[in-house]
C-alpha cells in the first residue's frame, strides 16, 4: 500500500471510531471527500481484517481498532468500550457499583470502576490485581477456563480446593457467583461472565456494594449482573470477525 493509500485507510478509520451509528457507503464517502469507487475498496479492506462490520442492510460498523482484540486477546480496550454503556446502565439502575475484570497472568485485573450516584457506596483501588479465588469475578473468570488450564491455576492457589472447586461448580450451574465477605472488610458483590467466541469467560461483570446492602437485593442484583453481561457478550459476539473471502463485500 502506497504512503498515501495508508493515508486514507487511517483517516477512515478515526472517522468511523467516531460515528455513533452504521453509516452507509455514501455517507463515508461524502465525508472523507472520496469517490464511492475508492471508498468501497477501503471499506471491503477493512471488513475483511475484521476491522469493520458490513451489517445486513449494508450499512457498515466500526469493529475494533488496531491494537485491539477480535474476539480474545489482551487488547482491552473494544471490551471497555462496549461493556460501558450497559454497565453504567446497570450501575444507574441499582445503585451499586461496577466493574469489568479480566484475568491476567493468573491475577484478577479490574479493567475500570463506575461509582453509583449515592452518599455512601463502595470504593477502592482497582490497581492492585487480586487471588482470584478471593474475589467474585475470579471465581467466575476460573469457572469457564478450559479444564486443564483451571487445574493448573486452582493447583497453584494457596486455598481449601475442595471448598474452591465446590464454588466453581455452583458458579457454572448458576451463571454468576456471589461473594459475601468480599477481601475489602464489610463489601460483598456479584459477578456473571462475559464470554468470548470460544465459550470461555473472557472478562466478567461485576456489581458490589456494602455487605448488607447487597444481601437484602442479591436476587435482583445477580438478574441485573448475568443480564448486563449477556449484553455485553452479546455485542462482543457481533464484532467477532469471522474470514471472510479477500475482496467481498
Amino acid at each position: 500500500m502506497s504512503g498515501r493509500g495508508a493515508e486514507r485507510i487511517l483517516d477512515l478509520v478515526e472517522w468511523m471510531a467516531g460515528q455513533v451509528a452504521p453509516f452507509g457507503l455514501a455517507d463515508a464517502a461524502q465525508a472523507m471527500a472520496t469517490p464511492k469507487s475508492s471508498m468501497l475498496l477501503l471499506l471491503r479492506t477493512l471488513v475483511d481484517r475484521g476491522y469493520a462490520d458490513r451489517l445486513p442492510d449494508g450499512r457498515y460498523a466500526l469493529a475494533r481498532l488496531p491494537g485491539e482484540m477480535g474476539s480474545t486477546g489482551r487488547a482491552w480496550n473494544t471490551l471497555l468500550r462496549v461493556a460501558e454503556p450497559a454497565l453504567r446502565a446497570a450501575v444507574d439502575a441499582v445503585r451499586e457499583t461496577g466493574f469489568v475484570a479480566v484475568l491476567d497472568e493468573g491475577k484478577v485485573r479490574y479493567l475500570n470502576k463506575l461509582l453509583p450516584d449515592r452518599e455512601i457506596r463502595y470504593d477502592r483501588d482497582i490497581t492492585a490485581p487480586r487471588a482470584p479465588h478471593q474475589v467474585a469475578s475470579g471465581i467466575v473468570l476460573m469457572a469457564w477456563m478450559p479444564a486443564d488450564e483451571r487445574a493448573a491455576l486452582v493447583a497453584a492457589l494457596d486455598t481449601d480446593h475442595a471448598a474452591l472447586e465446590a464454588d466453581l461448580t455452583a458458579c457454572r450451574a448458576n451463571g454468576f457467583f456471589y461473594n459475601g465477605k468480599g477481601v475489602v472488610e464489610g463489601a460483598a458483590g456479584v459477578a456473571a461472565p462475559v464470554f468470548g467466541a470460544d465459550g470461555r469467560a473472557l472478562a466478567a461483570i461485576n456489581i458490589s456494594g456494602p455487605r448488607d446492602r447487597v444481601a437484602a437485593q442479591i436476587d435482583s442484583l445477580s438478574q441485573q449482573t448475568v443480564q448486563t453481561a449477556a449484553r455485553v457478550t452479546e455485542e462482543l459476539q457481533r464484532r467477532t470477525h469471522n474470514k471472510r473471502i479477500p475482496g467481498g463485500n
